[in-house]
């Protein structure tokens, strides 16, 4: 673990910005350390350490991933979630305890959508009787990111989306005034009328949307 860790933490450190470290920190308000790296230079940076010749044994996985969840700066995080990403052909039913994990800790949704669309997306199309039973487990929790998570995990379905699912998954936050559930309704509505514009238009009608939500959701369609 440490052989995959230690170097990528050289590079990182190597380039380190701390004035664009504030601002990025800023921009999260607050919440995480950065090393100051921009997009295309972390992933310049991280390259050889995502290359398939590179990748440790799938077993591996799961205990790299937590060991840079838990590490300070943003940057290692963003690792781990592309890390993960690289097995998305090789999910295992269990693979969900893991998503969930890194859903539920240092949440944001920079981190959230990245997990919910790539990766939980990929699942529950691997994995579609697990669905629903995921999906009633989060809406009850009471955690906004694992609520987030059962509404974007369908944003790139297009045609496959299910769309019972997804009303009755809106309809149990509308009650809501979290901007991040009611912003999230919108852009999952917004998405799929890019496939299905009469559905959402006829959803939107007959349902009582946050102003937020239905503004989103329609944003294409006028």
């Amino acid at each position: 673990m440490q052989d995959f860790i230690a170097p990528l933490q050289n590079q990182f450190k190597a380039h380190a910005n701390p004035i664009i470290a504030k601002q990025q920190k800023a921009y999260l308000r607050n919440q995480f350390d950065f090393y100051g790296l921009k997009t295309p230079l972390r992933k310049t940076l991280q390259k050889p350490f995502l290359a398939a010749t590179q990748l440790p044994n799938k077993d591996q996985v799961t205990p790299l991933i937590k060991t840079l969840w838990q590490k300070p700066q943003r940057e290692f995080q963003y690792v781990a979630q592309e890390l993960a990403f690289k097995y998305h052909k090789q999910q295992a039913p269990t693979d969900i305890a893991l998503y969930e994990y890194m859903v539920t800790h240092k949440s944001w949704w920079d981190t959230v959508d990245f997990i919910a669309t790539k990766l939980i997306g990929t699942y529950f199309k691997t994995y579609p009787d697990q669905k629903q039973a995921y999906v009633t487990k989060w809406l009850a929790s009471n955690n906004m990111w694992l609520q987030r998570s059962a509404l974007l995990f369908q944003l790139k379905y297009k045609n496959q989306t299910d769309t019972t699912l997804l009303s009755n998954t809106i309809n149990a936050l509308t009650d809501t005034n979290l901007f991040f559930i009611n912003k999230a309704i919108g852009w999952v509505l917004r998405e799929y009328s890019k496939t299905n514009p009469s559905w959402v238009t006829t959803f939107v009608n007959h349902s009582s949307l946050h102003p937020l939500s239905k503004r989103e959701a329609l944003r294409l369609l006028k």
